[in-house]
């Protein structure tokens, strides 16, 4: 919020899988519907955004976290540590 303006938005869902050796609380998190106006964008706001969704998980012992990054957010998430994996797949 800007003045009581929406500038922009980011959410966060956890959810459990199965313990796995590289997961041992099973504890994921996945990041998503990361949105900045357009007139406010280019002003570290997605940053401060994404940072505070992480640093939420982190706070909840969650360090698996996801997400899945459009053409124009993935320098941002690139930025901040993010890399592709190339190992998963989909059932569509």
């Amino acid at each position: 919020m800007a003045d009581g303006e929406f500038i922009g938005a980011g959410g966060v869902s956890f959810y459990n899988v199965m313990p796995t050796y590289h997961n041992t609380s099973g504890k994921k998190a996945y990041i998503m519907n990361m949105y900045t106006d357009p007139s406010y964008r280019r002003q570290g706001i997605a940053y401060k955004t994404l940072d505070t969704l992480v640093n939420v998980s982190k706070e909840r012992g969650v360090y698996q976290i996801s997400l899945e990054a459009t053409d124009m957010g993935r320098p941002l998430y690139e930025k901040y540590g993010f890399v592709k994996m190339e190992s998963e797949m989909k059932l569509i």
